[in-house]
């Protein structure tokens, strides 16, 4: 991300949630100052709560350097509800050639050699015509922030014969989410094998539906999980909830053990979708996310791979360790999904009027 914004020379558009000063923002700010110079337009959307660790000093620096810098939806107490509605995209998109999507943020915690060792995390890196489409969607998000972006269309890109069928998939705060309704017709449509990886995966019942449904007509169903290392404890006990039922169903389980798992994936036969979606009911409800879509055996058989080595390093968890698991475990889960069920009721989805 960082080599793409110092080869950029005429616009540079990053969009993101968690942003925290320190050495990594450090070094992006400096690159951003620089592309500014080399008479490169630099348009930056930050969400408001996810900038909160945002040092004023850094962003005035930004702002000096002159980048254009607006933050999605700032928190106002006359708002009320409307402040949980937070944008949780991670797009970088360069001269409008080459985008990146995927689950990281600003912060040291994404660092190698930090201190309890770097999350574990996913960009994909895309060309092709569908970074016109990423352009687009960042525009839309910058409009919602202020002025248009009044940016040029990206340069016609024909698709390339060695390339891949992919496309973006959008989740928008407050309406049935596309995204989420494309995973599930994806699952249940998959013959060989429907695998995630999620950080925060508290899934809705048309989810664990589809997973268990799968798994009883012998799709090969896995869920890459956090273990004991999460940043959110509480939500990691209200999934666990499920566990027991999806495992009974035939459901493979598998918790990562090295650091805290911040990547979301989703592998269905060749089919693969990755980007900032948890596939969380809260996300969905209140969330912009994005995911990048691909339709490819190639890409498929990488992002397996990636899945196989995480998987490797893993805690399978088996019915009969479940079902002897600690009294203090289960109390836990228990508070944790009474707590998923109220927030769950305070507001539903408004689905669009046509």
């Amino acid at each position: 991300m960082l080599a793409a914004i110092d080869a950029a020379s005429e616009s540079v558009l990053l969009e993101l949630y968690l942003v925290r000063s320190g050495i990594i923002a450090t070094r992006f700010f400096a690159a951003l100052a620089e592309a500014v110079r080399r008479g490169a337009r630099v348009c930056v959307i930050f969400d408001a709560f996810g900038s909160l660790g945002l040092a004023r000093a850094d962003r005035r620096r930004l702002l000096e350097a002159g980048v254009e810098l607006r933050f999605f939806n700032p928190l106002r107490l006359q708002q009320r509800l409307a402040n949980l509605l937070r944008d949780h995209r991670k797009l970088l998109v360069a001269d409008g050639r080459t985008a990146f999507v995927g689950g990281a943020g600003l912060t040291d915690d994404f660092a190698p050699g930090s201190r309890r060792g770097p999350w574990r995390e996913l960009m994909v890196e895309i060309e092709g015509p569908v970074v016109a489409d990423w352009q687009r969607a960042f525009a839309r998000t910058w409009r919602r922030c202020g002025p248009e972006l009044a940016l040029p269309e990206p340069p016609a890109c024909p698709p390339r014969v060695t390339g891949a069928a992919g496309r973006l998939s959008l989740s928008e705060a407050r309406q049935r989410s596309v995204l989420a309704s494309g995973v599930i017709r994806r699952i249940d449509s998959a013959t060989r094998r429907a695998w995630i990886m999620s950080a925060y995966f508290v899934p809705s019942r048309r989810f664990r539906k589809a997973l268990r449904r799968a798994a009883r007509r012998g799709v090969d169903v896995r869920l890459l999980m956090p273990g004991a290392r999460t940043d959110h404890p509480w939500v990691r006990q209200a999934a666990r909830r499920f566990y027991g039922r999806m495992l009974r169903n035939g459901v493979q389980i598998f918790e990562y053990q090295p650091n805290m798992l911040h990547a979301k994936a989703i592998l269905c036969d060749d089919w693969v979708s990755l980007g900032s979606s948890n596939l969380d009911r809260w996300s969905l409800r209140w969330n912009l996310e994005a995911n990048q879509e691909v339709a490819d055996s190639r890409f498929a058989d990488v992002t397996a791979a990636l899945f196989e080595r995480d998987f490797s390093v893993s805690r399978a968890i088996s019915r009969r360790h479940w079902r002897h698991r600690a009294w203090l475990d289960r109390l836990r889960e228990t508070i944790a999904g009474a707590l998923d069920r109220q927030l769950d009721r305070w507001r539903r989805p408004r689905r669009p009027q046509g």
